[in-house]
């Protein structure tokens, strides 16, 4: 008879509950995960699990089975938000202007979990996990540097694994999605020059306001008339700033946004004919632009067989008909694709809603939460995943 991998999780759903609380009460930014970190170290070494520091923050943790064999990681992100918290919740932030609003705390938690269950049962398979313990998703990302530092080998891992809450999916449901999971992501800065003079003598003027404003509208028709319809991009600019009074032309103006792409040929396709536009527009009115675009992540592209593991391992626990398959990737980003370059893998997602408890708000909000019994699935279905695939129990190649 299998492991009831739910069942042994509801024996401890008590411990991963408290853990969530505690990361949610201390919650710490990106690179400045210490308090966490040790917490980490300390509830792997309580169950035998040896572990490394990376990239600063990071925890590596490792766990044999029976016998040597394949190697499957498995990921959580553990750092919180610039955010005051703003639930009335004996478990709310106390930390001012930090907070765990997209789930992190959970994420952590749920992969603990995991790891109390397949330590207990580590004589039942063959071959090891590598639990990775990441820092800093939320802002310069800490999966690059974990993995310059060899996170991904010594055992090199075979295939890795990562869940995100999704406030949209109800507790109890699993939702995976095949192919392009989320986009590649570019920043950019914009500083246009223009020339000073009275407002009430524009003529003698370059109007650095007025190209800024000319620059927002057209770069809308790359993504509307260079794009695809049936192609996913944005471009957004999320600052714009310049002038020093009321009565004075604008002799600098400043912008700021991102391009998110699905496809590497638009990722491309975008730069290239952005500077273009820009430096065209700010021509035609006399000014001059110094633009600095930003490589930053690449799109998040999941592994079709390793899909179909996490959708038969998590359909094992609560039914086909509680695993979603999301049709349409998402436009955010998400640093996990750095690991899914590295070994095929699939980050799927853990339906945390549940409108009678009232939490139904998104992430990046003050008043977001999760439904707590969402947690024993996580850790269930991790666990189940690494041992799925370490014990070829799954159809796999």
């Amino acid at each position: 008879m299998g492991i009831d991998w739910l069942l042994e999780a509801d024996k401890i759903s008590k411990d991963i509950v408290a853990i969530r609380r505690y990361l949610h009460m201390n919650p710490e930014l990106g690179f400045e995960e210490h308090l966490t970190s040790e917490f980490v170290e300390k509830t792997l070494h309580d169950i035998g699990i040896k572990t490394k520091r990376v990239a600063g923050t990071g925890i590596i943790g490792i766990l044999t089975g029976k016998d040597l064999g394949k190697t499957v990681g498995l990921r959580a992100d553990m750092d919180a938000l610039p955010l005051n918290d703003g639930k009335n919740v004996e478990y709310a932030s106390k930390v001012k202007g930090k907070m765990h609003a997209c789930g992190h705390d959970a994420h952590t938690a749920g992969l603990l979990g995991a790891a109390m269950l397949l330590a207990k049962h580590r004589e039942s398979f063959i071959g090891q996990v590598k639990f990775l313990f990441q820092p800093a998703e939320e802002t310069t990302g800490g999966a690059l540097p974990m993995i310059k530092e060899g996170a991904m080998e010594n055992p090199k891992v075979n295939a890795v694994f990562g869940l995100h809450c999704n406030a949209g999916l109800n507790t109890g449901k699993i939702g995976v999605i095949y192919g392009k999971a989320y986009a590649s992501s570019d920043m950019f800065d914009i500083k246009i020059k223009g020339k000073s003079c009275h407002g009430a003598s524009p003529q003698f003027g370059i109007d650095a306001i007025a190209v800024g404003a000319q620059v927002i509208n057209c770069l809308q028709s790359i993504v509307s008339r260079s794009i695809d319809p049936l192609d996913s991009a944005v471009i957004t600019v999320g600052k714009f700033n310049g002038g020093y009074q009321r009565n004075i032309i604008a002799d600098a103006a400043n912008l700021s946004g991102i391009i998110r792409t699905l496809e590497p040929e638009t990722r491309k396709k975008i730069r290239n004919n952005f500077a273009k536009m820009v430096n065209k527009i700010c021509e035609a009115y006399g000014a001059q632009a110094d633009i600095n675009i930003v490589e930053s992540y690449p799109a998040l592209v999941n592994d079709d067989k390793m899909v179909d593991l996490v959708r038969a391992a998590a359909s094992k626990l609560i039914g086909e008909q509680n695993v979603v398959v999301v049709s349409k990737p998402g436009m955010g980003v998400e640093d996990f694709a750095y690991f899914l370059k590295e070994a095929p893998g699939a980050f799927f997602q853990l339906g945390v809603r549940n409108e009678a408890k009232g939490i139904v708000h998104p992430a990046h909000s003050n008043l977001f939460d999760i439904d707590e019994d969402a947690l024993p699935l996580a850790s269930a279905v991790l666990a189940n995943i690494a041992f799925e695939y370490l014990m070829g129990n799954l159809n796999r190649s």
